[in-house]
């Protein structure tokens, strides 16, 4: 496996325990200052680092370019974390799973990736495991501290998809961008720009955080910043439909991190879905020969 797989494969991980992180910071501080200040951590990080390597001043294209992205990134933000706070962590992760087939479909229409067989398998296989998991066992996971499942939050069920349409995009814009620009301001603009956008909002909602809440939060930036630096190196190598079957490794995540920290344990049915998934990634991800 090469190593812009592997950037991307690390990026998922690090994002996946960012998500179960602000699922336990949204259940007490509003949505919108968890992302803001999630913003500004990443902000200070990114800041910090092009001091160091000096990338540059952005170009006006540039600007414009990553602040869509931007746009698409807040709206990913405040939806998936909203969705994280109403709906169980491993619920919400399967129902955003429908990001490749967006991704793939974004590929093909607006950069002209082709669309394999093997690619279009790999995502199908993929789905088929999340409808398993959905269809087997009420989502896969059987909750002890949240009992429900994804309908009883339409609200919370129509956040995700509009969160996994914006990732997509996001993914997207990113594959087009990273052969353009330096990566670091793609994930500097990534990081101050959403602070900014969210900045009144989150001022108008502000609950001063714990000790504890700020620690989380700092640690919540530190992973974001990480994760969007890997993902951009990866993107910057790969084409984005064939990285887009990698998303379904996050379920694999969300079964460890969710038994160890929300009492979530993974049933028969997710089990095997969660193969389906991880062989539609293991094929997606392999080079053609």
């Amino acid at each position: 496996m090469n190593r812009p797989i592997l950037e991307c494969l690390a990026g998922i991980a690090l994002l996946s325990v960012m998500d179960a992180l602000i699922k336990s910071l949204v259940a007490t501080l509003p949505v919108i200052e968890v992302a803001f200040l999630r913003y500004v951590v990443g902000s200070c990080v990114m800041t910090a680092i092009a001091a160091v390597q000096q990338p540059g001043w952005p170009r006006s294209d540039t600007i414009r370019a990553n602040a869509v992205r931007a746009i698409l990134v807040v709206v990913t933000a405040t939806c998936f974390f909203y969705a994280l706070g109403v709906l169980p962590l491993a619920e919400t992760l399967i129902l955003s799973f429908v990001s490749p087939l967006f991704t793939a479909l974004l590929a093909v229409l607006l950069l002209g990736e082709r669309l394999s067989l093997r690619i279009l398998a790999a995502i199908v296989a993929g789905f088929a495991g999340v409808l398993v998991i959905m269809l087997g066992s009420h989502g896969g996971w059987a909750d002890s501290s949240a009992g429900g499942v994804p309908g009883q939050s339409l609200w919370g069920v129509a956040a995700v998809l509009l969160s996994a349409l914006t990732y997509s995009a996001s993914n997207v814009l990113l594959r087009a961008r990273a052969q353009r620009d330096p990566l670091l301001l793609i994930v500097l603009i990534q990081n101050v720009a959403p602070a900014l956008m969210l900045a009144i909002p989150a001022w108008w909602f502000w609950r001063v955080p714990t000790g504890e809440e700020a620690l989380l939060l700092g640690l919540v930036g530190l992973l974001g910043a990480g994760a969007h630096l890997l993902l951009a190196r990866a993107y910057a190598k790969v084409e984005a439909i064939r990285l887009a079957p990698l998303d379904y490794t996050a379920l694999l995540w969300a079964a460890v991190i969710g038994f160890f920290a929300f009492a979530e344990v993974p049933t028969v049915w997710a089990v095997f879905g969660a193969a389906l998934i991880l062989g539609g990634a293991v094929v997606g991800a392999r080079k053609r020969r």
